[in-house]
Formats: structure tokens, sequence, C-alpha cells
């Protein structure tokens, strides 16, 4: 019998990604967002609500609400809502002919992945279920920029999206969990502060009703990561010309078109990520930073495989010279440290150099999906999954576990 391909769902903070294993990329993305009427009355009130863009579009005379905060699950009664529209307007797929692989983040608690599966099984009586970490997904997408003697589930995930940015650490499939940090910079913040840098320098042509949106897009079109930031100041001052940029825009309220100049925005969105004291003070330490802790904290056999598999995944990780950058600051961070480290031996030890890379490919913004879609259409995916049999016969404690994938040679 010819089996349906698996559903691959990963609902992210900011956006979900939806669609069938063996695809090359989500067949839909929208925003993880839903519209409801005032909960006051139930009954057929329960039918009435949009999620993704259409909820966005009937904010006015909606409630709109964000299921998912910091890339945790925060209300279930919301997510089960936007999961059913997402099977049934979306994907028009019969939940009970298919299998499921929905992502996690990092250290989710196993309390959630009950509630995830009691509802999967429960209302929707989905045939099977596996639930991913986001970073061996990740690791797995990577793959598209390696030949298949290079696969493994060895690296360095930096995964940044909407709203949170973690770095997670992934020996041979599995995550070690205590070396994982959590970053509170994301693509809202830099949203955030670009708006703030407009703000600041009086732009008097965006109308407030659209200032969010116009940061927005002028953070993903226009903005690119420096190498140096004061000498990158020098050429806006000396060659102003040539780097400064327009954004058109349309009045959200009246149509009226408008025009903004862009300037030092470009590059001083994404640098929050590099000097971060530059947009906040709560958290100081620069991401390359971050990097080389979270490695060092990790076992020593594991670290070089974790320097030499750096994983960008995520939206806010698209940023033209992002992973350069990125790889150029980590080397030096690391290169410094051998060579104190041989100094202090008085010239008795002598280190062999670390191999430091970050991997940047095709398939970074959508990573996880992607990862998903890979693992989703390989023949040992089926003896992952918690079948609905076994769900019925020992319930949903049975998903508090998942097996991990090994390093696949699909």
């Amino acid at each position: 019998m010819t089996r349906l391909p698996p559903v691959i769902m990963d609902n992210g903070t900011g956006y979900t990604k939806l669609g069938f294993a063996g695809n090359n990329a989500p067949s839909f993305v929208f925003p993880t967002v839903i519209a409801t009427r005032d909960a006051s009355k139930r009954g057929i009130e329960d039918l009435d609500f949009f999620i993704g863009n259409e909820a966005l579009s009937n904010s006015k005379t909606y409630g709109l609400h964000y299921p998912i905060r910091h890339g945790q699950i925060e209300n279930w009664d919301y997510m089960e809502r936007f999961w059913e529209q997402s099977i049934f307007k979306y994907l028009r797929c019969e939940p009970e002919d298919h299998y499921f692989l929905l992502t996690e983040p990092p250290l989710n608690a196993p309390e959630n992945r009950e509630q995830t599966a009691e509802i999967m099984f429960e209302s929707f009586n989905i045939q099977g279920l596996y639930i991913a970490v986001q970073a061996v997904l990740a690791l797995a997408a990577s793959w598209t920029t390696k030949e298949k003697k290079d696969y493994v589930l060895t690296g360095t995930v930096i995964d940044s999206g909407d709203g949170v940015t973690h770095v997670i650490p992934v020996a041979e499939g599995y995550v070690i969990g205590s070396s994982i940090k959590h970053i509170p910079i994301a693509g809202r913040d830099i949203t955030y502060f670009v708006q703030q840098l407009l703000r600041d320098r009086s732009e008097n042509s965006i109308p407030k009703e659209d200032s969010l949106k116009v940061a927005e897009k002028i953070k993903e079109q226009f903005s690119y990561v420096c190498p140096d930031i004061v000498k990158e100041f020098q050429r806006y001052d000396q060659e102003g010309d040539k780097y400064f940029q327009k954004y058109n825009g349309v009045h959200s309220v009246t149509g009226k078109s408008y025009e903004v100049d862009v300037g030092f925005e470009r590059f001083l969105g994404p640098e929050i990520f590099f000097n971060p004291e530059i947009a906040s003070s709560d958290f100081l330490t620069p991401i390359p930073e971050v990097v080389d802790n979270v490695i060092q904290s990790c076992p020593i056999d594991t670290r070089r495989g974790l320097y030499k598999n750096i994983v960008l995944s995520g939206g806010s990780t698209m940023f033209k010279d992002f992973g350069k950058r990125l790889q150029r600051d980590i080397k030096r961070i690391v290169d410094l440290r051998v060579r104190k480290s041989e100094e202090l031996s008085g010239g008795s030890l002598k280190a062999t150099a670390v191999d430091v890379n970050v991997v940047s490919h095709k398939k970074q913004r959508y990573a996880v999906w992607y990862g998903g879609s890979l693992l989703g259409q390989t023949s040992e995916f089926y003896s992952y999954c918690h079948s609905k049999a076994e769900y019925e016969e020992r319930g949903p404690s049975i998903c508090r576990h998942n097996r991990v994938f090994g390093s696949l040679n699909t």
C-alpha cells in the first residue's frame, strides 16, 4: 500500500511553515496569529476565526492572539484552532491519512509534548507523530551543501527567527542541553531598533500607523552586516550617494505614496547581534562570544566538530555577509585563546589550528522545515514515529521521548 507523504509543520513564534515531506520548500508560510471574536458567547462563534494573513486583515473587528511566545506554546486552545485551519483550510488533507512531523524548541518541557500528542491524536486522529528538535532538523538541512560522506548530525546551530535566537550544540543527533544559550535578540528586536533609529532622526514622511511595517520592510530589503562599523560610517559620510537608498511606501489609510531615505539603518540593524550595547543595556554579549562560550562548555572531545560545522538557520541569519562576519569573529576569539595557551606553556606546547567553519546555504531561511522534509521522506521515518495504536495503548506519555535520528545516509 502506498503511503501519503507525511505532513511537516514548523510553528515558529513569528511564522508557521506548512507542507509535505519530499518537497523543496513549504507550501504555505504565514504569521502564527489567530483572530477571534469576543469569547462571551460559545457555540457557533467557535468556528468564527481566522489565522495567518487573514487574521491580520480582520484585526479591526476581531481580537488578535499570538499562541506562541519565545518559541513556546502559551495558549493551547488557540493553538488547537490554529492547527485545525492549517490542516483543513490550507493543506486540505485528511489528518487520519497522514503521519505528522512537528517541531519543538530546545529544552521543551515533556508536558508540552504530551499536550501536543493529545491534541493531534484525540482531536485530529492522525496516523502517527514525530516531534523533532528544531536544531537537529536545521543540521540535516545543511546537507544540501555537502557530499553524502559528510552527512553528520554534529554541529552548532544558530537558530534565529522572529522572536528568539538560540545557540544549540548537537553531537551525533543529541542536543547537549546543558550548554544551550538563549540570546534575547531576534528579527523583531532588529525591526524595533530600525523603527527607533528612524524616529531618532525625525523621519517625518512615515505615517505613525505604518512605522513598524516600514521598519520591517527596510530591514528585509536593505539591511546587511558590515565588517567594521567605524569604517562603514566613514564610507557613508564620504560617499553617501553610493550607499543611501530610498524606500517607497503607500499610506495604509489614505493610499498616498511617500518616500523614506534609508542610511545608517542598513547596517546598524543587524549590527546589534555583534554589538548589542548599541540597542540595549540588558544584554551585552556579542553573538560570536556566545557561540564560543557554548562550544567551550561542551565535552572536550566534541569541540572541534562543533567549531567545524556552525550552521545558520532562520530568517534573521539571512542578512548579507552575516556568516562571513560571524566566522571571522569566532576565528579571532579561538586563535587568541590558542596563542595565549602556547605563551603560557613557554613554547613547549604547539597547538594544531582549530578549523572554524560557518555554513550558509540556500535553504537556511526555512532550514528547520526543510530538514523535516528530508527526514520525513526517509524509509526509517515511520519506525521513529509514535503510531495511533501505540498512543491508544500507552497514552500521551509515550510522546515524552522521541527517538533520535542517527547520521542518516539518505
